[in-house]
C-alpha cells in the first residue's frame, strides 16, 4: 500500500516479530529510506542497527555474506533477532540468504524498493548469492516472515530501471494473465521520465495482481519440484546466459530478460505451437517499454552460449526451457537443444 514504509513497525510488530531489527540495505537505498525505516522500526520498541553494503550485483557474493554476518555479531544480532531487507533485488536475496544462514537462521522481512523486487524476487523465498561460476549458483529457500511494498518507494527511481522491472510484470502476463499486458502497454509512456505521484496511485493494483500470481505458483510449488515454480524462468534460460556474459552494469536484469523472452518466444512458436500473433502481443509491450530486444554490439554469442551451459537450468546435459503453448499456457521442454541456442541468439542480433 502506499505510505506502508512509515507503518513498517506497526507491520513487523503484527508479525510477532521481536528482537534486534538488523536493517539490511545498499548506498543508493539508505540515503532515501534508511532512516525512514529505522525510525518507524524505533518507535514501534525494536532495536535496530544498520548495515550498508555497495549498491549493485557485485555485492551478492559469499564475501559479502561473511562481513555481513559478521556485522550482525557485533551488533547484537542473535537467532532471537531479524534482518530487515531494505532494498532491490540484491539487497534481498543478499540479506535473504544470510538470513538463512545466520545462527543457522534467523527471520527477515523483505521492503523491497524496486518493481523488479516488489512483483518478483521478493516474493516465493528464493534467495542466493553469486560465484564465478554463474548467478545465483549458492543459495537457500529461506521464506520473508512479512513483504512490505510500497509503491511511493517507485518514485525515486530511474526511469531504465522502473522500465527493467516491468519486464517481470510482462513474463508474468505471458505465462498466467496475458490481459495485463494491455495494462502494462496503458503505464509504458509513462515510464520515460519515471513514475509521478498520479501514476503510483494507480499502481498498487498491478502490483498486487503481479504479486498474486508469484505467490499462487510458489504456493503450487515452493521448492521447484514439480515443473510449476520452473514456468516463472520463462526468458531467464538464455537472458542468464547473455547477463553472465557482459561486464556488470552493462545490461540491467530485467533488460536481458527481455532478450530472453524473445528467443523464448521465438523457440515457442517454433516447437511449442504459439501462434505468431501471441507472441507480437508480448513483443509489442516490450517494445512498448522500450526494452532491449536485439543484442547490443559488442556481446559475443558464444560466450553467453558458453555461460548459459553453466547456468543452474542446465541439468544432466540437457536444458529445461520454458516454453508457451498459448499465453497463459507454459510448458517445460526437455527437448531444445545447443544449435536451437545458437539459432536464438543469431535472432537476436537481427531487428525485431
Amino acid at each position: 500500500m502506499n505510505g506502508a514504509l512509515d507503518r513498517l513497525g506497526d507491520l513487523v510488530h503484527r508479525s510477532r516479530l521481536t528482537g534486534h531489527a538488523a536493517i539490511v540495505t545498499d548506498t543508493t537505498v539508505v540515503c532515501h529510506y534508511g532512516e525512514r525505516a529505522r525510525l518507524a522500526l524505533e518507535e514501534a520498541g525494536y532495536t535496530t542497527s544498520l548495515h550498508v553494503v555497495d549498491a549493485g550485483e557485485q555485492s551478492k557474493s559469499l564475501a559479502t555474506v561473511e562481513t555481513l554476518a559478521s556485522e550482525l555479531v557485533k551488533a547484537g544480532v542473535d537467532r532471537s533477532g531479524f534482518i530487515v531487507a531494505l532494498g532491490g533485488g540484491v539487497v534481498g536475496d543478499l540479506a535473504g540468504f544470510t538470513a538463512s544462514i545466520h545462527y543457522r537462521g534467523i527471520p527477515f522481512v523483505q521492503v523491497p524498493t524496486t518493481i523488479m523486487a516488489q512483483v518478483d524476487s521478493s516474493v516465493g523465498g528464493k534467495t542466493a548469492v553469486n560465484i564465478p561460476a554463474g548467478k545465483n549458483l549458492v543459495g537457500s529457500f529461506h521464506q520473508p516472515r512479512l513483504v512490505v511494498v510500497d509503491p511511493l518507494t517507485l518514485t525515486t527511481l530511474p526511469a531504465r530501471v522502473i522500465r527493467e522491472g516491468m519486464a517481470e510484470m510482462v513474463k508474468h502476463a505471458a505465462i498466467r494473465d496475458a490481459a495485463m499486458l494491455y495494462d502494462i502497454r496503458a503505464l509504458a509512456e509513462e515510464t520515460e521520465l519515471g513514475f509521478t505521484l498520479s501514476t503510483i496511485e494507480r499502481l498498487p493494483d498491478l502490483i498486487a495482481r503481479n504479486i498474486a500470481i508469484k505467490a499462487r505458483v510458489v504456493e503450487e510449488d515452493e521448492k521447484e519440484t514439480k515443473d510449476v515454480r520452473a514456468f516463472l524462468n520463462f526468458g531467464h534460460t538464455l537472458g542468464h546466459g547473455i547477463e553472465a556474459a557482459v561486464p556488470y552494469g552493462e545490461l540491467l536484469h530485467g533488460e536481458v530478460v527481455s532478450l530472453g523472452m524473445r528467443a523464448a518466444l521465438f523457440l515457442s512458436e517454433k516447437y511449442a505451437g504459439l501462434s505468431a500473433h501471441a507472441s507480437e502481443d508480448v513483443l509489442s509491450t516490450l517494445k512498448a517499454l522500450e526494452l532491449p530486444l536485439v543484442l547490443p554490439e559488442g556481446i559475443d554469442p558464444a560466450t553467453a552460449l558458453e555461460k548459459t551451459l553453466t547456468d543452474k537450468k542446465f541439468q544432466a546435459g540437457m536444458i529445461r526451457f520454458v516454453l508457451l503453448g498459448a499465453l497463459g499456457q507454459p510448458t517445460i521442454s526437455d527437448d531444445i537443444t545447443i544449435d536451437d541456442l545458437k539459432e536464438a541468439l543469431a535472432l537476436l542480433q537481427r531487428p525485431a
